[in-house]
């Protein structure tokens, strides 16, 4: 059912948490694990002008340690994996890769913003993937506490 499961990753503690979920799925349907890192484009664009190559360099950089923690953990499980970089706004790069190296399940965790992202509001990247993804979606919760607990925003 599952031969290609996309865990995109950020090198945050939630992709931990989210690959305890997806090796287990993958080891069941002998299925092929995916890490994705997406260097997201507006942070370069956000970047002044001398700055911009840098900021880039060091998201890939950011990018190749994240990729290669996910797919040595798959080595290390016994499973297959494959390991990309793509450029462009998260959400949308993840549900086109998906698409074009047809996933059958994309597994993602919530609250897994680096500390670069967190300064920046950018939104839910999980939510934006559930609701443009064609495939289906597995979302894992960060066990973290968000920074604003439900008890501090009711009357």
């Amino acid at each position: 059912m599952y031969d290609r499961i996309l865990v995109p990753t950020d090198g945050s503690r939630t992709v931990d948490l989210t690959l305890e979920h997806a090796f287990p799925i993958a080891r069941d349907n002998d299925a092929t694990v995916y890490a994705l890192y997406v260097v997201d484009a507006r942070m370069v664009r956000a970047a002044t002008g001398e700055t911009r190559a840098g900021i880039e360099s060091e998201l890939e950089t950011e990018g190749e340690r994240a990729v290669e923690a996910v797919t040595d953990r798959a080595t290390e499980a016994g499973l297959d994996s494959v390991g990309a970089i793509e450029h462009g706004t998260p959400a949308k790069e993840i549900v086109d890769y998906a698409d074009r190296e047809a996933i059958d399940l994309i597994a993602i965790g919530t609250h897994g913003k680096s500390p670069r992202e967190k300064q920046l509001t950018l939104g839910s990247v999980s939510e934006r993937v559930v609701d443009g993804a064609s495939t289906p979606v597995l979302v894992v919760r960060n066990a973290d506490p968000p920074e604003h607990s439900r008890a501090e925003t009711d009357p």
